[in-house]
């Protein structure tokens, strides 16, 4: 797993390597701009092409190329009065030195810049000069030379903001910003946005906006931060929306991180392998509780994700008015017919179930309630989904005192506001100063109330225990996965937590890893994915993984 860091322990570490002598803060600083600029050529090879008297050269030196009027390659570098502008006085060092006109504005006075960012800022009035921020004058730069295209720095408050974004710097990025912005520009005319750290007007440890300056590509140094990963809650530009590509740059720091870092969610290498052979029991049977006539399908979803997951045996559990219709669709899992609570009970004295699944298709009415409490009675692992979850609005005091340490709940955004009223209000606040309330906050919150794992869903699901343990499993970025969005994909998720969990995975490990899979899955089908294509992936998924 990678670490995500917020931007005080991103601070912690720097300010470590720099007292213990490993490195300067200058020393920092230029390998920063450096790794800007490596990622932007990276991005676009183009601009990496020798600059040939002052004219842009291009992809190729071509005849048909040859006849077009080449332009100057052209940078603006909008420097923040932090050490994210000193970056952007070392990037625009770098462009001019490889023969582009750059452009500076400075947003602040120069005489309070901070030390390293000062020393640049003298660098880089060497080579250029340095125009006094006005939001006027940045747009009427722009405006003036509509037929350039530019690469276009954004190195204005990076990780720093902590409260809305200025009205002057807002207005100043209007005049550059076409709308919408396209995420993938790589049209030979348009322009290129690049933010360092993060887009301005985003806060670093939430994602949430504060007047987000979106961009096509973000470089970030080190590791990358809470906010470059979360969506939910960050309005229209906030996290990863506004920040097109991320790019994570070394800057050879130490690999320490400090106590209780939320996680970028991989893979373990080997974790999902049956070590042994034994016989079907020894790798577990899972139980899935499915609802009446009519309602069996998310039941049989959730039992066919935890049978190819690699539980050994997987029972669904029907009430009698669903047995024909549960048993013309099943065949690998098997049935059993529980009525009630009373039948719950009696089918858990067979030790040999060792997970449990309620709430895909249940319904909200009291028998769901009373089941939930049966299957709690028993304190073997159970995943709690769905209906389980919502039929507790009313009163979650008594779902929580009924909860124990090997259950995981997996709500989405509506069953966690049921559930968690009071966190999901401080999570959906307008966001006006930093670091805002966050996803990780109102699960890890949400995680000690209930005393057990949480698996808040969403393309940045948050995972976390009551001991604060949190990860972050983020469908964005080169893992994007929005065909996900589709009837029936939860329950195959909570179908994949119950089958690992059914074969001894605890519950952290259990949640953390099916949503890893969950996606993979995705990712593997592609577009046009519905909820049964899910576990029918998990073979070659496996395979793609060296089971």
């Amino acid at each position: 797993m990678t670490e995500l860091l917020t931007a005080a322990q991103m601070r912690a570490i720097e300010q470590a390597a720099i007292e213990s002598g490993e490195v300067t803060g200058l020393e920092l600083m230029e390998r920063a701009g450096q790794g800007v600029v490596e990622a932007i050529f990276e991005e676009w090879p183009e601009l990496a092409e020798p600059v040939e008297g002052g004219r842009g050269a291009g992809p190729s030196r071509s005849p048909e190329f040859l006849e077009k009027d080449e332009k100057p390659r052209r940078a603006v570098v909008l420097c923040g009065p932090g050490n994210n502008g000193g970056d952007g006085f070392v990037v625009a060092r770098l462009l001019k030195e490889r023969g582009w006109e750059v452009e500076v504005f400075l947003y602040g006075d120069p005489d309070k810049l901070p030390p390293d960012a000062k020393v640049n800022y003298e660098r880089w009035r060497k080579l250029g000069s340095v125009n006094e921020w006005d939001d006027r004058g940045v747009r009427d730069f722009y405006e003036r030379d509509e037929e350039s295209q530019f690469l276009v720095i954004d190195a204005l408050f990076g990780t720093g903001l902590t409260r809305k974004m200025p009205d002057d710097t807002d207005e100043a990025w209007n005049g550059f910003m076409p709308t919408p912005l396209i995420a993938d520009a790589h049209e030979p005319n348009e322009d290129r946005f690049v933010a360092i750290d993060f887009p301005s007007g985003v806060c670093s440890d939430s994602g949430r906006d504060f007047g987000a300056l979106p961009t096509h590509l973000t470089v970030t140094f080190h590791s990358a931060k809470i906010g470059h990963h979360m969506s939910q809650s960050c309005g229209s530009y906030g996290g990863a929306k506004g920040c097109g590509k991320l790019k994570v740059v070394p800057l050879g720091l130490p690999k320490v991180y400090p106590k209780g870092c939320v996680e970028l969610l991989g893979y373990e290498k080997g974790n999902l392998s049956k070590k042994y052979s034994g016989h079907k029991y020894s790798h577990g049977h899972a139980l899935i509780l499915s609802g009446g006539h009519g309602k069996t399908g998310a039941a049989r979803l959730a039992a066919r994700g935890a049978l190819r997951i690699g539980a050994g045996l997987v029972t669904v559990g029907s009430p009698r008015s669903a047995m024909f219709e549960n048993a013309a669709n099943l065949t690998a899992i098997m049935l059993r017919q529980i009525d009630g609570a009373h039948g719950l009970a009696e089918l858990l004295e067979d030790d040999r179930l060792s997970a449990l699944c309620l709430g895909p298709g249940m319904g909200r009415g009291a028998d769901t309630q009373a089941m939930v409490f049966a299957a709690l009675k028993e304190q073997r692992p159970t995943v709690l989904d769905a209906d389980a979850l919502t039929r507790f609005e009313l009163k979650p005091e008594a779902l929580f005192e009924a909860l124990h340490e090997n259950c995981v709940l997996t709500p989405h955004g509506g069953e966690f506001a049921r559930l968690f009223p009071d966190l999901a209000e401080k999570l959906n606040a307008p966001a006006t100063r930093g670091p805002a309330y966050s996803k990780v906050d109102a699960t890890r919150e949400a995680a000690k109330r209930a005393g057990c794992v949480v698996l808040f869903k969403g393309p940045d699901t948050v995972i976390a225990a009551p001991d604060g343990r949190c990860s972050v499993n983020s469908a964005h970025y080169d893992r994007s996965a929005p065909w996900l969005a589709t009837a029936g994909s939860g329950d195959v998720l909570a179908g994949f937590i119950t089958g690992l969990m059914a074969r001894g995975f605890a519950p952290m490990q259990a949640a953390e890893t099916a949503a890893y899979i969950h996606v993979e899955c995705a990712l593997h089908f592609g577009p046009g994915l519905i909820a049964e294509d899910l576990p029918e992936q998990l073979p070659a998924v496996f395979r793609k993984l060296g089971l």
